[in-house]
């Protein structure tokens, strides 16, 4: 076939051609991921940031807080100290609210105890056990009798354990302050979910008391109320009322507005839309609230034994206190199974709210449910009479099982031959000593060699990337306030231990958590430890470590560790299970790995899960290492305990103070701008 042939004008103007796509070699190649990260502006700015701590420590080597820039505290809180003695007896604010206040509050322990003392130990397993199967249920479901044979075995236990009679002591206060706690809760939660001016207002202030250290809480109750019970029951209500009033806010917000509507169409009023409609569906949630102040009474309970409330905490403090391991280890299990005893009765309750059954059945449990109550008041009447006459008020001593001493001596053993005689690798204590030389020295030589205009810096720039100019305005706030009460040296000190514990809790983690996510068999494998853990109070953390490590700054940063790791494995793992199915179906079919998924769309996807379980572990570490100034941790925390034990509110007061300082500070750093400008 011939070619075609090109007339004389298509010639001269031949058409243009078109373009020719460039060479493999000029094609325009993306940015890389570093040059991506480095071209970020905020990343600059932190990048200088740092770079300017790094240089400053390194040319001056001294980060003292100026002198000029300080005040004396300790003589003003000494005057009021004094003030405060003198007056205590004598001045109208206390002769006409505090001092009612106390009396009311030492006279409903004082009633409730000698209830429980008359009842008899027979009387209080038998109807502590028909109340928790009743909460369960009140019939034969497994649900009610597991509810019921854990209260049951729960008793038992403390009483072959030999501590009956702290652990009565600490059930009156429990009970006390979780009756409290919940109504001041529930209608702090009213008026928040009715109504938007109270939501805005306290809002900040239940943010501000999340942050908090618990011990924060009782150094201005011990000022006004003195050393005592009611100093801790006080300070336990307040402490643990926000997450009931949290959480019944929030099931009233989230009321179906179907429902709502529906009764306003059959002519409501407020009030009876509130009582028929938003309070039942907020049901589910208030149950959940209760549960959660329950655990944070009974944490506060046995922390309030620094100031005299008694019970099982002051067994555990006493214990400590003499190294006496196995009679603090004897406690802490009864603390550990009075907090799964409470856990598992209110869950057992919110669980029975989602039960499903026909109303004619449900009218016959409703009758069966009312007597089962009524027979169970009558019960502790009966046992209130005669039950010390029948049985005796103590626990009798031939069903005690004493195992303290093989504790000690299985401790004593541990530490002779696990702790530092293990050839080549040493042993915990000497892996402890070499954690706090290598790590924990240099980290706190390195904060107390940089300038303070650094740090502060620093502080400023990543809670203006990470937050807003409110977030980093407050982090400068706290960290001048610390320095103007002249603690900065003592508050870096703290400050490096919750840097290293935190990363420490950050790695174990989101590695279980990511395992959690990934293998079902370690999730399940997982679920009853962290269920344990979560209802074990902070105090009882640190009878095995001191056990591991001896009492040092790292024992406190292992007690920390183990004490926050369970909420961040739990918000890891569910923030990795909630990622989009699509996004890891469409990286399934292009054939992408398990690794590749992990790093290339669920961590990604999960970024604002990870960012909530780091903003967790910063609450978790301080609070905890700040408690671990009991085992050796010094810093800020053995300021607090030694105020408070010792009554010196010149110390204690402003070391508390720092603390919580510290604690907003790290917790507008590290909190999720879109959860801090939610609602």
């Amino acid at each position: 076939m011939s070619s075609p042939t090109l007339t004389k004008d298509e010639a001269a103007h031949p058409a243009p051609s078109s373009p020719e796509p460039p060479e493999p070699d000029q094609a325009v190649a993306p940015p890389s991921a570093l040059a991506r990260f480095f071209g970020n502006p905020k990343t600059l700015a932190v990048i200088i940031a740092a770079l300017v701590v790094i240089v400053s420590a390194l040319v001056t080597g001294q980060g003292t807080w100026p002198r000029s820039l300080t005040a004396d505290v300790q003589g003003p809180l000494n005057d009021l100290d004094n003030w405060l003695v003198d007056n205590r007896e004598s001045h109208w604010i206390f002769l006409y609210f505090l001092l009612h206040l106390s009396n009311f509050a030492q006279s409903a322990y004082d009633t409730l105890l000698s209830l429980l003392e008359s009842m008899s130990y027979v009387g209080v397993i038998v109807v502590g056990t028909l109340v928790a199967w009743a909460a369960g249920g009140a019939d034969l479901s497994r649900r009610a009798l597991r509810t019921g044979a854990t209260a049951l075995a729960v008793f038992v236990v403390c009483g072959v354990l030999d501590v009956w009679e702290p652990t009565m002591e600490t059930l009156a206060l429990m009970i006390v302050a979780v009756i409290f706690s919940a109504l001041l809760g529930a209608l702090l939660g009213l008026a928040s979910g009715l109504s938007d001016r109270f939501e805005k207002i306290l809002r900040p202030v239940f943010d501000t008391m999340q942050v908090m250290p618990a011990f924060a809480y009782l150094l201005p109750l011990v000022l006004m109320f003195d050393i005592g019970v009611p100093s801790a029951l006080i300070a336990t209500v307040i402490y643990a009322a926000p997450p009931m009033a949290r959480l019944t806010s929030l099931g009233l917000r989230q009321a179906d507005p179907a429902a709502l509507e529906a009764a306003t169409s059959m002519g409501a009023d407020a009030r009876q839309r509130l009582l028929t409609a938003r309070l039942p569906l907020a049901r589910k949630q208030m149950m959940l609230g209760l549960n959660q102040t329950i655990m944070m009474c009974l944490s506060m309970v046995v922390l309030a034994s620094l100031i005299g409330s008694g019970g099982l905490g002051s067994e555990v403090y006493e214990a400590l206190g003499a190294l006496k391991i196995g009679d603090a280890l004897v406690a802490g299990i009864a603390v550990v199974l009075l907090a799964v005893l409470l856990d598992r009765t209110t869950a057992a309750a919110g669980e029975r709210l989602d039960d499903v059954v026909n109303t004619s059945v449900s009218q016959a449990l409703a009758r069966l449910r009312l007597a089962v109550w009524g027979g169970i008041v009558v019960l502790i009447g009966v046992f209130a009479a005669v039950g010390t006459a029948i049985v005796g008020e103590e626990w009798p001593e031939g069903w005690v099982v004493d195992f303290s001493n093989s504790v000690d001596t299985a401790v004593n053993w541990f530490t002779d031959h696990l702790g530092s005689g293990i050839p080549v690798l040493g042993g915990t204590i000497t892996w402890a000593e070499g954690f706090t030389e290598y790590i924990l020295n240099p980290l706190r030589d390195g904060l107390l060699a940089t300038p303070w205009w650094a740090l502060v810096l620093l502080v400023a720039v990543v809670g203006w990337i990470v937050g807003t100019w409110r977030a980093a305005l407050t982090g400068v706030i706290c960290m001048a306030l610390v320095g103007w009460m002249r603690l900065w040296d003592v508050a870096m000190d703290t400050l490096s231990q919750v840097l290293a514990g935190l990363v420490l809790t950050l790695i174990v983690g989101v590695l279980v958590g990511i395992l959690c996510a990934r293998v079902q068999r370690v999730d399940r494998m997982m679920r009853p430890v962290l269920d344990t853990m979560q209802t074990m109070p902070q105090f009882v953390y640190l009878i095995p470590v001191i056990a591991l490590v001896g009492q040092n700054r790292t024992g406190g940063i292992l007690a920390a560790v183990v004490y926050a790791a369970p909420a961040v494995i739990r918000i890891t793992a569910q923030g990795l299970r909630h990622v989009d199915p699509a996004a890891m179906e469409a990286s399934t079919s292009l054939g992408a790995t398990g690794g590749q998924q992990l790093f290339g769309v669920q961590l990604p996807l999960a970024r604002k899960s990870m960012l909530v379980a780091l903003n967790q572990g910063v609450v978790l570490v301080l609070s905890m290492v700040v408690i671990a100034g009991l085992i050796g941790g010094g810093a800020l925390g053995y300021m607090v305990v030694r105020g408070l034990s010792k009554g010196d509110l010149s110390q204690g007061f402003p070391a508390g103070i720092a603390i919580v300082c510290l604690g907003i500070m790290l917790d507008r750093l590290s909190q999720p701008v879109s959860d801090r400008n939610r609602g």
